[in-house]
Formats: structure tokens, C-alpha cells, sequence
């Protein structure tokens, strides 16, 4: 086992981070930037995605029209959740503890740590949420996910376990989250139809007749 801050890494991870940047290292530029690029642009693009998987479910039942507005929540809850584990964790980034070259612009400073990885965790919140909401769109983030989580390992701030486990933490959250905020939701939403449809007068004597 590696002895980096405060946690023990697993062997096998670091010998996959030392494949994966000595590999990244030697690819051509065009490959670099890319995944250079993508490390950040694949959450805009999930976003995106999970807006487009929202907005599907606009015109729906109450039920629908929940999913839409909680949407966004899951990741921001997986990301609170990240947030607090790398506290608990206190795991050293690799491009401190390794040493090899990296092609991201610089390593993350001490005591923002590692472990779990916070694009992949929400990468993977966003990917599941809109699997949930829309199995066409979802199907597409899904890879997307997956290319984003790689990409923190391939331009040397994460070790493989750290995107492993965020974007299975995500995930989680996601599958967890979702249906949970969208039944009070959906049921406020019934509510305030009934009420409109009713209307003040109607509801008004819906009121007397019950007294």
C-alpha cells in the first residue's frame, strides 16, 4: 500500500494511475487537449443533457412536472456528499505523491483532496438523474460520464479508485434522491391543480360542506 496523506491507496490503483499518465504523457497533442478539454466541458454537457431530459417532462402529469423541478438536486446533494468525504478521507492527490508527469495545468493545491473525485461524482449524479428522466437522453450520458471520469485520471489529478467511487456515489444519490423529492413534489403540484381547477368559489363551499 502507497502512503499518501491520510489514507491508504490501494496498490493496483497506483499502478493503473502510473499506466494511465505515463500514457497520457506520450499521446499526441491533439488527444491531450481533448481530454484536456473534456474534464470540464462533459459536465456542461450533461447539464445540458439533463436540462433537455427536463424540459421532456414539462408538459406531463404531476408526476412528470415533479421529476423536472427536482432535477438538479441530486447532484448538488452528491456534491455536498463529495465535498464531505475528501474531509473525512484526507487523501494526498497522486500528482503529489507519484511523480510523474502530467499533462493537466497544474496540480491541485494542499488539502484539496482526492478521494472521492468531485467531477466524477457529479458527472455521475447528472448521467443517472437523466437516465431517469429520459432513457434516449440517458443512454447518451452515460459514456459521457464515463469519458469525464476517465479524464481526471488521464490528465493526473485523480487515481482510478477516486473516479470509481464518485461516480458509483453519484449514481447513488441519484437513484436514491430522485424518486424521494419527486413524490412530495409531484404531490404538492396535485394540490395546487386541484385547487385551481376547483377554483376560490368552489373551494370555498367544498370548505362549508365539510363543516
Amino acid at each position: 500500500m502507497a502512503d499518501n496523506g491520510s489514507m491508504d491507496v490501494p496498490e493496483i490503483s497506483v499502478e493503473w494511475y502510473r499506466d494511465v499518465v505515463d500514457a497520457a504523457a506520450s499521446s499526441p497533442e491533439p488527444v491531450q487537449w481533448f481530454v484536456g478539454h473534456a474534464t470540464e466541458g462533459v459536465i456542461l454537457l450533461l447539464g445540458a443533457l439533463l436540462l433537455l431530459a427536463a424540459l421532456s417532462r414539462r408538459s406531463g402529469g404531476p408526476h412528470d412536472r415533479a421529476l423536472a423541478l427536482v432535477a438538479p438536486v441530486p447532484a448538488l446533494l452528491a456534491y455536498g456528499g463529495s465535498e464531505w468525504f475528501k474531509t473525512v478521507v484526507d487523501e494526498d492527490r497522486p500528482c503529489r505523491t507519484v511523480g510523474r508527469a502530467i499533462i493537466a495545468g497544474a496540480c491541485p493545491p494542499p488539502g484539496d483532496w482526492s478521494f472521492p473525485s468531485n467531477h466524477a461524482t457529479v458527472a455521475g449524479a447528472l448521467a443517472v438523474t437523466t437516465l431517469l428522466l429520459s432513457r434516449r437522453l440517458g443512454l447518451v450520458a452515460l459514456p459521457l460520464a464515463a469519458l469525464g471520469a476517465f479524464s481526471r485520471v488521464f490528465v493526473g489529478v485523480h487515481y482510478p479508485h477516486d473516479v470509481i467511487a464518485g461516480v458509483l456515489f453519484g449514481a447513488l444519490v441519484a437513484v436514491v434522491a430522485t424518486p424521494l423529492l419527486a413524490r412530495p413534489a409531484a404531490e404538492a403540484l396535485r394540490r395546487r391543480t386541484d385547487k385551481v381547477a376547483l377554483g376560490p368559489g368552489r373551494s370555498g363551499l367544498q370548505r362549508d360542506r365539510t363543516r
